[in-house]
């Protein structure tokens, strides 16, 4: 199999793209959402016709709205968030944009409950990856030789590391070139990508573990065994990964403002979790193989 053959190839485009991905962190930072930094969202629906984003923006900031931030929704709605402000004064801004539009929705979320909830979430994903690590160690532990079920674990989270790490990085820049925030949307795609990654490596390990089980060909070294099992399950994880991602594209185009950050976030981790499946996990496999088991 290619894609063990040439695993040191593989293995360094995933570190030069996790890499990358955690730079443009550093370097630029993830634009929250008032889900977790507090502040207003409120969405308007204009009648007549929708006035451009910088009228808008300039009109509110003028008037003594801080932190404005104006994206539109569809064809005639405009969603806008700024610095916390009181419920009553959403007459005052419908009156500032003018007397054809009509408020959809208005949040307010508080600082203190946007900081609970992001430790909230850290909390979600430390546990989700300690029960991962468990989960793959108590699966593979009947095959121990020559590599520990531990290590299938370790290879499963770095997967997970790059299979989380690119759409961070990604929406990195989105939110700094183009504003696009990180929401509680964005985390539960984070979570939906983890268990897909996690499924799609399984199923190879899975046949892994089958092939151990029955034992090696003649003349086959585990190097052999781990390609010939991923030559296996190929079809099946490509055929599952372009059902998906062509269904997402779709969904993409179709959907609102809203959800479109949240099909993004799927897509892009879509795509990189089955990389890694394919290209990372199997051959750290082989990497950690080739070393003495103590």
């Amino acid at each position: 199999m290619f894609a063990i053959k040439n695993k040191k190839i593989f293995l360094g485009i995933g570190a030069i793209l996790v890499v990358a991905s955690w730079v443009c962190v550093l370097l630029f930072g993830l634009k929250p959402s008032i889900d977790f930094s507090g502040g207003s969202l409120a969405e308007y629906r204009f009648i007549s016709e929708r006035p451009s984003v910088e009228t808008v923006t300039n009109t509110l900031l003028d008037n003594g709205y801080e932190s404005v931030s104006v994206r539109p929704a569809g064809e005639q709605n405009f969603i806008i968030r700024m610095k916390e402000v009181p419920t009553d004064e959403q007459e005052n801004i419908t009156n500032l944009l003018g007397g054809d539009v009509v408020l959809e929705r208005f949040n307010t979320v508080g600082p203190l409950a946007g900081e609970a909830l992001f430790k909230k979430v850290i909390i979600a994903v430390a546990v989700g990856v300690v029960v991962i690590m468990l989960f793959v160690m108590l699966s593979f532990r009947k095959v121990s030789e020559p590599v520990p079920s531990l290590r299938y674990a370790f290879a499963t989270i770095l997967a997970l590391i790059h299979d989380i790490s690119i759409p961070v990085g990604v929406f990195s820049l989105l939110g700094y070139f183009l504003g696009i925030e990180v929401d509680l949307l964005f985390v539960t795609a984070m979570l939906a990508i983890l268990g897909y990654s996690v499924n799609d490596t399984i199923v190879v390990f899975d046949r892994i573990r089958e092939n151990l089980l029955k034992g090696m060909r003649r003349e086959e070294n585990f190097e052999k065994l781990v390609g010939r099992s991923l030559e296996e399950t190929l079809a099946r994880s490509i055929n599952t990964s372009i059902t998906l991602i062509f269904t997402l594209v779709i969904l993409f185009f179709v959907s609102n403002e809203a959800v479109r950050t949240f099909v993004l976030s799927l897509l892009i981790g879509i795509i990189a979790g089955t990389y890694s499946s394919i290209f990372l996990a199997s051959p750290l496999l082989v990497f950690f193989g080739g070393k003495k088991v103590k």
